[in-house]
């Protein structure tokens, strides 16, 4: 990869997405058996969810390489990749890789399913039958997370390029045709208030009194700014 010029990757909206929902699942998911702690915990849910549904947005209008479009593979591409990161010869992709694709297609539908379960259950809709159902959405997210951590680092190994440096900079190496162009570091920043926002309303009101649109709103919000 030497001589290849760094280009802007990820932009500031992705980064911070990113960020923000490891944040609000990993506080939910340690607060998630507390009933001390349980406005939290409901109140990281609905951060998560509106983070969500901005993803889902930006995945569609965003940079070149926030499209879904952009990393759309087929699972034999998945297969190929990793049996070729096995053999320590995987080719370099400057965005989304084919295998990482696919965790990221699955982190969505089971952070999706993990929020409305859960705000399912907080609305006392569904009984404890919901309730294992939303535990066992929660703890497969969290594996799939577990797995993805351990392919960025094999993949930053194999590349000899630091994927978690580039999550916080949004800067990799690459042919310069495949910049991601503009930033956006306003629609970040609308982001942040956005979901500081919905977390806000969710701790300020009573108990089963919050509506999910609320993470819709917060997602129209931030793309609004831009």
């Amino acid at each position: 990869m030497k001589g290849t010029p760094r280009i802007l990757v990820w932009d500031w909206p992705l980064r911070l997405f990113h960020v923000g929902l490891a944040l609000a699942f990993g506080g939910a998911y340690l607060l998630g058996d507390s009933e001390r702690w349980r406005n939290v915990h409901v109140a990281l849910g609905y951060a998560a969810l509106a983070l969500l549904g901005f993803r889902l947005l930006w995945g569609v209008a965003g940079t070149r390489h926030a499209r879904f479009a952009s990393f759309l593979y087929t699972p034999r591409q998945a297969y190929t990749y990793l049996v070729g990161l096995v053999r320590g010869r995987g080719r370099h992709y400057t965005g989304h890789n084919p295998a990482g694709s696919w965790a990221v297609y699955a982190m969505l539908l089971l952070g999706l399913a993990t929020g409305i379960s859960g705000w399912m259950r907080y609305e006392e809709l569904g009984g404890d039958r919901l309730e294992a159902l939303h535990e066992l959405f929660a703890n497969a997210w969290l594996g799939l997370v577990g797995l993805h951590v351990v392919a960025v680092i094999a993949s930053s190994v194999l590349h000899r390029e630091n994927l978690v440096l580039a999550m916080i900079t949004g800067y990799k190496r690459g042919p310069a045709a495949e910049s991601a162009g503009r930033s956006h570091a306003g629609l970040g920043l609308a982001l942040v208030a956005a979901i500081a926002a919905v977390v806000a309303l969710a701790l300020a009101a009573p108990a089963g009194t919050v509506d999910a649109s609320a993470t819709a709103v917060a997602s129209r919000a931030a793309i609004d700014q831009d």
